[in-house]
């Protein structure tokens, strides 16, 4: 299977909700895409599509989110949403989809990466669990599941605190 990635496009944004809400069954994700797309913490080349045959099968987005501490703010990145399509699922999209925002996300500069997933999972992409570095969510989750990796190395090494899902996690 060929797999192509790249960041979305205009044209593509019909497709990207569809897939979010047959993925996930529910408006939710593809409501948060549209919401971080329309506002400060989007960056257009961490929006990533998978194609295959010409046709989006997966979507990953990166936005920025912040960690705060008293009063120090560090800024990070969310990975939220990752979806293939269900016909397509364990066949390397999801992988390929990481793999290139991960890369990507270096490679503009960005240093550490949160991700609310599955722990077994994310773990294949160097993810661990934030409370390695004493970084919380801001609401009640299992700590195996609220990761966070350094796209530098020792990027996280002195940063700790609360993280801070911007307001468009919030207008779902």
């Amino acid at each position: 299977m060929n797999i192509t990635i790249r960041p979305e496009r205009q044209e593509d944004i019909p497709d990207i909700y569809e897939l979010n809400q047959l993925v996930f069954g529910q408006d939710t994700e593809a409501k948060l895409v549209e919401h971080v797309r329309e506002g400060p913490n989007y960056i257009p080349e961490l929006a990533l599509v998978a194609l295959v045959d010409d046709k989006i099968v997966g979507y990953i987005l990166f936005s920025k989110i912040g960690i705060q501490n008293g009063d120090v703010r560090y800024e990070s990145l969310a990975l939220a949403p990752m979806v293939v399509h269900p016909s397509l699922r364990k066949q390397g999209i999801g992988s390929k989809l990481i793999a290139h925002g991960l890369q990507k996300a270096t490679d503009l500069g960005y240093t550490s990466v949160l991700v609310l997933g599955h722990e077994y999972y994310y773990p294949k992409f160097g993810f661990v669990p934030a409370a390695k570095w004493n970084i919380k969510p801001p609401f009640e989750v299992p700590a195996d599941v609220f990761m966070a990796r350094e796209l530098v190395p020792n990027a996280l090494t002195n940063i700790s605190g609360t993280v801070e899902f911007p307001f468009e996690f919030s207008v779902m």
